[in-house]
């Protein structure tokens, strides 16, 4: 700020006077430095509420893939039901298998690792073990359940504050391993079951009674149907994970946007105190006023400092 030279003559040239003249720049300065606080914090909360959009879009996928799979378990089900009703279904037996595929393209692949696997895996209905989903963090288990419980958002906002996001995003990154996991377990009985579906179209049926046919078809509906039903718990998860990712970034736009108002009010204050500062040159009671600006920027750098440190 340039100081006129009409009010420089009414300054005393001393220590007083050179505080009463610096006043002005130093509420200027300490005013610029607020207005630049609350523009930083004001585009933190826009790029909060961006990322949050990103987030909620990646939640969205994953219960479209949650809706997605539990219908097609479903729909297996289903089946199984009307091929069960239908007539008598059994565990497939191997050696029939083994039979039924002997001097066909698929002989080989029922005689290696992934068929005796997939054997196995029909025959028990149980799918390849892959070990116990990871546990989640107690807070991060206990902000889904607030969610899932329908609590308000105020209620989940304060089981949520304190989670990192990083823990959030450590959880996410497990998860989608635990789904990765589950694919490789489960890629050579999915490869084999198709292998055999295609060469059992293309060998000759055993009659209209074909029981081996049937309960090849049974057990893969059965296993289909608990595939996808583990499938879209897994999706399950991710997409509450990114849920809470959503709330946890709109937690931190809010913040910022109360930290980007209090700050701009911070610059109101100290503005005034440089419009009272700067009268004070020209007033014959200029100490007054001088004190009166002082003030305001005092209580405008303590006012930034409260903001800074606790909002």
């Amino acid at each position: 700020m340039v100081i006129p030279d009409a009010l420089k003559t009414d300054v005393p040239e001393n220590k007083w006077g050179k505080v009463l003249a610096a006043t002005p720049v130093i509420m200027t300065v300490v005013a610029t430095l607020l207005a630049g606080l609350s523009s930083g914090e004001m585009t933190r909360a826009q790029y909060d509420r961006s990322l949050a959009a990103q987030l909620q879009s990646k939640a969205g996928d994953q219960w479209n893939y949650f809706q997605a799979k539990r219908l097609r378990a479903a729909l297996q089900r289903n089946t199984l039901d009307l091929l069960r009703a239908a007539a008598p279904v059994r565990p497939p037996d191997a050696s029939a298998l083994t039979t039924r595929f002997a001097h066909s393209s698929a002989e080989a692949t029922l005689a290696s690792p992934a068929g005796q696997l997939t054997i196995e895996t029909l025959a028990s209905a149980k799918l390849p073990s892959v070990g116990a989903p990871a546990p989640l963090d107690a807070p991060i288990a206990a902000a889904l359940a607030a969610v899932d419980g329908g609590e308000s958002d105020a209620e989940v906002a304060a089981l949520l504050t304190p989670v990192k996001p990083e823990a959030l995003a450590a959880a996410l990154k497990t998860a989608n391993a635990q789904v990765r996991a589950f694919d490789a377990a489960l890629k050579p009985v999915n490869t084999t079951i198709d292998a055999l579906e295609k060469e059992l179209a293309h060998l000759p049926a055993a009659g209209a009674g074909d029981q081996l046919l049937r309960d090849f078809t049974g057990a893969r509906l059965a296993y289909a149907s608990q595939r996808y039903d583990i499938e879209s718990r897994q999706n399950q998860v991710i997409a509450q994970l990114y849920e809470l990712q959503v709330r946890k970034s709109n937690i931190a736009a809010e913040r910022h946007h109360r930290r980007s108002q209090s700050f701009f009010y911070g610059m109101l204050i100290a503005q005034m105190g440089v419009i009272i500062s700067t009268f004070s040159l020209a007033a014959r009671q200029r100490s007054m006023l001088w004190a009166l600006g002082a003030a305001a920027g005092v209580s405008a750098i303590a006012f930034a400092a409260y903001v800074y440190l606790f909002v």
